[in-house]
């Protein structure tokens, strides 16, 4: 299978510094007109993630699935689901990415499986089973309900009842997806061998699905009450009855580092290939930090402290601050959206003016502060064309946890809308006939593929640019980063390496901001960013969500 080789000659990993593009693959691009997205899609366009710019995609997850989660309730850990396609197109697909340089990602789920699985088909029968123990089961209190108080994400308790074996189960999501249980050697063996089985397909490394949630208190202790003023920035949103709770007992345990020495060992055998840990905690820095320490755990974590709904450069500063100050040897990964998160541009300016150039310069300025900081970034896809989060009706949600939870939290359908390649064709380009699993907005049209391409300042064209000028600039792919003080709503900083450095600053605000350049009188203006300023007085003069680059 093809596999793209490491730079053996390299001082620095391919992935220190690289940009990942995460495909939601269900809605990239329909070639079989069913409404939904498959991998001969993704293959198709990935002359345009070639001509953007990107190092690697990540794929979430294309396994077989009853989708009741839309793929990360795994029922075959080893087979593509029918609806994306077949083991061939997958191969094609790497074949395809490797011709143009592109590593290839993709999302494992690896602390729960659909129910609907084959291990948890035998494992619910009885208690006397050879597969019995590869999941959490526990017996009732006395009275009949739950061994504790640990609660879903997705709501309600995290136990479902089995009447066949007389036990409950453990879900900390849908009541679907029974969480497997990481005290089995030979459950953790067979799902290893999973992971092998893909990096013998060429993959370049796994996107590693709730990575914190993997083992769980085997005395089933009660996880304490959280205070109500305390539920804010825990992962999930307020009135989420989640939030009640520190989850010290059902995730982030100490025993989760054995399973990444484990992890680790198997990717060590394929140079290279890598491992991005999903980490969602009640202290997500210091968790991510912990799990990329030295040489025997993860390559790299991100958090979920860019994708909630603050913004600012005091909160960029202070969460960077933050990281920087645990991190030691590991890397950073940063990334402001996701599959999971409402889309960056809504959720983070909600008052700018649809369609607007405002808006426009905003989508260009979290694509400069994100392609500045130091670590590996994560693209979600669609931010490089500057599309904000999609109005979906109720009638057509699709999403499970939105479901649940709306009106009060409209779920994750308005950040998985279909990508709009075609601006005057049927569906916006995604398929050509029938309709899609959600429906395609006309704000979304409006910023079509075909529409942008050749405009080289249109969010697209920026990102282009940019992406382009970066490779060109070592000190924005691996350097280290330094701090500086600057007055409210400048975010300023130094990248450096041995071969350059380099003062970047932004204006995260809507107003006209100056920065003083009497600390750094050697320094050139960098060309080519997209981005135009001048220096009045010893001033760098930035407009609305500016940005500068210099060269010291």
């Amino acid at each position: 299978m093809s596999q793209l080789q490491p730079n053996i000659e390299s001082v620095v990993p391919w992935w220190k510094g690289a940009v990942l593009y995460h495909i939601y693959p269900r809605s990239f691009q329909d070639t079989n007109n069913d409404g939904i997205g498959d991998l001969q899609g993704i293959t198709q366009r990935l002359e345009y993630l070639r001509d953007l710019g990107i190092d690697g995609i990540w794929i979430s997850p294309i396994f077989k699935s009853p989708m009741k989660d839309f793929g990360y309730d795994v029922s075959d850990h080893k087979d593509v689901d029918p609806i994306f396609g077949t083991i061939k197109d997958f191969d094609a697909l790497i074949e395809k990415a490797h011709g143009f340089g592109i590593r290839v990602l993709i999302d494992k789920v690896l602390s729960h499986t659909s129910d609907e699985h084959p291990w948890f088909a035998e494992s619910r029968k009885n208690r006397t089973n050879p597969k019995a123990d590869w999941y959490v089961w526990a017996d009732p209190k006395s009275d009949g309900t739950p061994p504790n108080n640990w609660l879903s994400i997705f709501g309600g308790s995290a136990w479902e009842w089995e009447p066949r074996r007389g036990q409950y189960y453990l879900h900390n999501f849908l009541s679907s997806q029974p969480d497997l249980n990481f005290h089995n050697a030979d459950m953790l063996d067979e799902l290893l061998g999973a992971m092998e089985f893909w990096l013998q397909r060429g993959v370049d490394g796994f996107r590693l699905d709730t990575i914190n949630f993997l083992v769980h208190d085997q005395k089933l202790r009660d996880n304490p009450a959280r205070a109500l003023d305390e539920h804010l920035d825990v992962g999930v949103f307020a009135n989420n009855p989640y939030a009640y709770q520190y989850h010290v007992y059902d995730k982030s345990r100490p025993e989760n580092i054995a399973v990444l020495n484990r992890i680790r060992a198997l990717m060590d055998r394929y140079p290279g290939s890598i491992t991005v840990g999903e980490i969602g905690d009640d202290d997500s820095v210091s968790r991510a930090c912990e799990y990329v320490q030295g040489q025997d755990r993860l390559h790299i974590a991100y958090t979920f402290n860019l994708l909630h709904d603050k913004f600012g450069a005091d909160f960029i500063r202070t969460t960077v601050e933050e990281l920087e100050s645990q991190i030691k040897e590991g890397w950073p990964c940063w990334s402001f959206g996701n599959h999971d998160t409402p889309r960056a541009l809504t959720r983070l300016a909600p008052h700018l003016k649809e369609g607007s150039p405002e808006q426009d310069q905003f989508a260009k300025l979290l694509m400069a502060i994100l392609f500045s900081l130091r670590g590996t970034v994560i693209v979600y896809q669609g931010e490089e064309l500057g599309l904000p989060e999609a109005n979906v009706p109720f009638e057509k949600f699709q999403d499970p946890y939105g479901i649940t939870f709306y009106p009060e939290y409209k779920g994750r359908d308005g950040c998985r809308t279909p990508i709009p390649w075609n601006q005057n064709q049927s569906n916006s380009g995604f398929s050509k006939e029938g309709s899609p699993w959600l429906p395609i907005t006309q704000e979304h049209t409006r910023r079509a593929v075909d529409t942008q391409e050749d405009d080289s300042i249109s969010v697209l064209g920026t990102y282009q640019r940019f992406l382009k000028w970066r490779k060109n600039h070592p000190a924005l792919q691996h350097g280290d980063i330094t701090l500086i003080d600057a007055p409210k709503d400048i975010l300023a900083f130094v990248r450096g390496c041995e071969e350059e450095k380099m003062l970047i600053v932004f204006n995260t605000s809507e107003k006209d901001a100056s920065f003083s350049l009497s600390n750094f009188p050697t320094m050139t203006p960098l060309e080519g960013t997209g981005f135009n300023t001048e220096i009045v007085d010893g001033y760098v003069k930035l407009p609305p969500f500016g940005a500068f680059f210099a060269k010291l």
